[in-house]
């Protein structure tokens, strides 16, 4: 069987809250309408499609929009060799799921993350505390509206106390320098090396 058979099957199985199939460069991704179903969908997947590995659990901040954030889950069935991404939404004002860490125990670590980044929490998770930041950072540095120079902190022994410059941003580097040193940013900044 083939992705798109599997995820017929899934439609069939769940044919009010999953959507069909849409293919992008080859790979398939169907939406979850109803995320309170999603651990039935993740044993399903795992139970009667033989999808033995959950890969990546990821999720996207669509800032001004509503719903507000998009959940994104990537299957693999070693048996078919197929691959499968399952999406679903979830609103501001919910910003809450279900956990599937009972079905796939990897889940527990993509959710902590997903909650110390984006602030969305997974009821029925068994730790769902920070993974990055420290316990009582009140923001979550992965949304759109967090700045990009960041949020002053008044813990200095945790963090920086004031907000670090990006001089032009992280990844910015100069081009036509004689070398990959001297197109870093911080050997650019008055008192480097170049």
């Amino acid at each position: 069987m083939n992705a798109r058979d599997l995820a017929r099957q899934l439609r069939i199985h769940f044919l009010h809250s999953v959507t069909e199939p849409a293919e992008f460069r080859g790979e398939l991704t169907v939406r979850l309408t109803e995320p309170s179903q999603l651990p039935e969908v993740a044993g399903f997947l795992r139970d009667e499609l033989k999808f033995d590995l959950l890969l990546d659990v990821t999720s996207l901040d669509n800032y001004g929009e509503d719903p507000r954030w998009t959940l994104v889950y990537e299957f693999y069935s070693l048996a078919h060799r197929a691959h499968l991404r399952l999406k679903t939404d979830v609103s501001e004002e919910v910003s809450e799921l279900p956990t599937i860490c009972r079905v796939w125990r990897t889940a527990e670590w993509h959710e902590r993350e997903i909650y110390d980044m984006m602030g969305i929490r997974f009821t029925g998770h068994p730790d769902l505390r920070r993974i990055l930041m420290w316990e009582g950072y009140p923001y979550f540095p992965l949304r759109k509206d967090f700045p990009l120079e960041g949020r002053p902190s008044a813990m200095p022994e945790v963090a920086f106390s004031e907000r670090a410059p990006l001089e032009g941003g992280p990844f910015v580097t100069a081009p036509g320098a004689k070398d990959a040193i001297r197109r870093e940013p911080r050997v650019r900044r008055p008192g480097g090396e170049g």
